[in-house]
């Protein structure tokens, strides 16, 4: 659950972690389906549906893989079945020459930009359009000396931990801190496309704060919000889920993106959960005061005389709460009244008297 001493990073200005909001992500991913009009229409679609942040990916197909159409290169199963990898990174590849304008599109509308580098050139690049920190995607854990190096940047990195062994984990983590990283959020992430719930682990994800000191989330391929409300009520300090502006709109990753009303329904819902969530404290709230009229307490249920033993028949613990707390009951209980007490009395310690007490 969260806690007073939650770890957080800042990104910014803005501060994620502990009782800050929850930071929200929308990845565009190959949503755009090759239309820079849609890249700038889905920044505007994500700041209207309540994101924080919008995160691209840099890559090519060259950069990621290498064109050959031996058997391992093809996809035998899921989402992308029957497809070969370099023509799909071709397909959903972001062009680096969108990149920097999307950045300053993102400016504008006041909504967070950043994007995760595959290898050393999409870093460089990055670098050079000024980008402000990055994301490490769940494939590339294992890949420590291209965490070395976004590391060596100096600049915040959320990495994202999907098939990651907890040994795994460990190693991507100790590599960006020894290179320099000392801004670093973990995601817990179910690697399927789409994911669905049971698949999650989020005590994972919880357990990861406790292990490695950061703030962590979700990034959240599934549909519908309840991976990233469980998220946040077990502490999670950021949701990033896949965003389009319409799922008719073909390309490779429509089929698990959340269309912006859908998205927008998860954004109050993740608000709502994070509000709810609270913090650590007992006692009533400011919207149970009314209520403690409520509680019980010890009433005169019968008329009783001064002198009269106040017994179980002429006394009760009732609602409301205007008499003594019930704990009193069984002390008051065989002692005697020292006045006359009406029926609905709510009765307090000066109407009784120890049996022979005179006033």
């Amino acid at each position: 659950m969260p806690k007073e001493n939650q770890p957080a990073i800042r990104i910014g200005e803005r501060r994620i972690g502990g009782d800050s909001p929850v930071y929200i992500i929308a990845e565009m991913s190959a949503n755009h389906a090759g239309s820079l009009d849609y890249a700038r229409e889905i920044i505007h679609a994500a700041k209207e549906s309540g994101a924080d942040c919008v995160k691209i990916q840099t890559y090519t197909a060259d950069t990621m893989t290498i064109d050959c159409d031996n058997a391992c290169f093809h996809i035998e199963e899921g989402t992308w079945k029957g497809e070969n990898l370099y023509s799909l990174y071709q397909k959903a590849y972001t062009p680096w020459e969108w990149q920097a304008r999307l950045l300053e599109e993102a400016q504008k509308v006041g909504i967070d930009f950043f994007s995760t580098p595959f290898d050393r050139t999409s870093v460089d690049f990055l670098e050079s359009i000024g980008m402000q920190f990055y994301k490490i995607a769940s494939f590339e854990l294992v890949d420590l000396p291209l965490i070395r190096y976004v590391a060596s940047k100096g600049k915040p990195i959320i990495m994202s931990t999907g098939m990651g062994t907890l040994q795994e984990i460990t190693e991507a983590v100790e590599a960006a801190r020894e290179a320099g990283c000392s801004q670093l959020a973990l995601l817990r992430c179910a690697s399927a496309y789409p994911a669905v719930s049971e698949h999650m682990n989020l005590a994972a994800m919880a357990e990861m704060e406790k292990i490695f000191d950061v703030p962590v989330g979700l990034s959240d391929h599934s549909m519908g919000s309840v991976g990233a409300v469980a998220a946040v009520a077990l502490g999670g300090s950021i949701v990033e889920k896949h965003f389009c502006l319409d799922r008719k709109i073909k390309n490779p990753d429509a089929s698990f993106s959340m269309e912006p009303e859908e998205f927008a329904a998860m954004v109050r819902d993740v608000r709502a959960a994070k509000r709810a969530v609270g913090s650590v404290s007992f006692g009533a709230t400011e919207g149970e005061q009314g209520s403690l009229a409520f509680r019980r307490s010890v009433f005169v249920v019968q008329d009783i005389r001064a002198g009269e033993t106040l017994t179980e028949e002429n006394i009760r613990v009732i609602r409301p709460s205007d008499g003594l707390a019930p704990k009193y009951y069984e002390t008051v209980l065989g002692r005697e009244a020292a006045v006359d007490l009406k029926r609905g009395t709510p009765l307090q310690m000066d109407m009784v008297r120890e049996n022979g007490e005179t006033q």
